[in-house]
């Protein structure tokens, strides 16, 4: 297993992250066996991964608590890291949020508190102009420097050690590092979706800040088990690589079906040049990437797990890496800047 720092700290993760929402179960990932997820995490510590991530969020901490359940006995071999919801980012809220996740997860402190979403944008008064923050940025609900300020006390009171955020693009990015020192953006980041290549990958790694990528394999795309766009859940097809005539689409974009199936074939061949699965040719490609710290693989029970831990054998030469890249462009260039897979209005700012 490979470690990276975590952001400028002496704190040491795993290049492959254990991504924990799969263990609430629930409308999303429907009926999860609580032993199934505690032996993954077993697991995950056996194969060297020590990075585990997690939300409040997930089915009201039910991820957290399974979490807390799977490293009883092993708590000190894990960086921990969880984020509070964008609805208890007021001071008091976020306080709270946190003391809650520290009881979901049985233990005394977070190793990374991540902030999920950037709070919602103010509304303005008719006629009034919306007030610009840091880096240009239209003011939130609750002020970035309220929830920071609540953060670092947290910090200095030992209940976290770092402080991370997550889906913060440029100007969101730009004002939290005029605040405290962050050393993660969680961030959806694939072979099909490069959009936090324009600014805000350049922007964490001049600052240090380490990137975690969600969404690593397109939510399947990147696996090879589909072959158009009719192949693939209305679940799972409503983000911007789809159009906006999907069933479950609450975007306007046009989508890149076309492009994305053109690459995915292409990638297939590459992957088979080099003699590897494409998942696993994906995932190299992503922990290959200047600036990425961590990428996050959803694993519900041990096999699962294993499938993905070959991908850490996997080492791209320069030219391939180049290749896949340039497959990929018409997509990155269709989806442009805006780095939020499912809305048009980009909540990432």
């Amino acid at each position: 297993m490979q470690y990276r720092p975590l952001g400028k700290t002496d704190i040491r993760v795993s290049v492959m992250a254990l991504g924990c929402w799969p263990f609430a179960g629930g409308a999303v990932w429907g009926h999860q066996e609580d032993s199934d997820s505690i032996d993954t995490v077993h697991a995950a510590l056996d194969a060297g991964i020590n990075f585990f991530d997690t939300a409040e969020g997930y089915e009201e901490g039910k991820s957290e608590r399974i979490l807390g359940q799977g490293l009883k006995g092993r708590r000190t071999e894990a960086v921990i890291a969880t984020k509070v919801s964008p609805n208890h980012l007021a001071s008091e809220d976020l306080m709270l949020a946190c003391e809650r996740s520290l009881k979901n997860l049985g233990t005394d402190y977070i190793d990374l508190y991540q902030i999920h979403w950037p709070s919602r944008s103010a509304v303005p008064q008719p006629g009034a102009k919306a007030a610009m923050g840091s880096g240009g940025s239209a003011t939130r609900e609750v002020p970035l420097e309220e929830s920071i300020d609540a953060l670092e006390r947290l910090k200095k009171a030992g209940k976290i050690r770092t402080i991370g955020v997550s889906n913060f693009a440029r100007q969101d990015l730009t004002h939290a590092l005029g605040l405290a020192d962050i050393v993660s953006d969680q961030i959806p980041y694939s072979l099909v979706w490069r959009a936090i290549e324009y600014e805000i990958k350049p922007l964490c790694t001049k600052n240090r800040v380490g990137i975690i990528c969600y969404s690593p394999l397109a939510q399947g795309l990147l696996t090879g088990r589909y072959r158009s766009a009719d192949d693939v859940p209305e679940g799972l097809a409503r983000t911007r690589l789809f159009s906006n005539k999907r069933p479950m689409a609450r975007h306007d974009d046009p989508g890149a079906e076309k492009e994305v199936f053109e690459a995915v074939r292409k990638i297939q061949r590459v992957a088979d040049r080099v003699g590897a699965s494409m998942a696993e040719v994906s995932l190299a490609w992503i922990r290959q990437r200047r600036g990425v710290m961590s990428f996050l693989v959803g694993a519900r029970t041990p096999d699962e797990l294993k499938r993905n831990l070959p991908t850490l054998d996997v080492k791209l030469d320069a030219a391939t890496s180049r290749d896949l890249a340039r497959i990929t462009d018409p997509i990155r260039k269709k989806i442009g800047k805006n780095a939020d897979p499912w809305n048009s209005n980009n909540r990432m700012r």
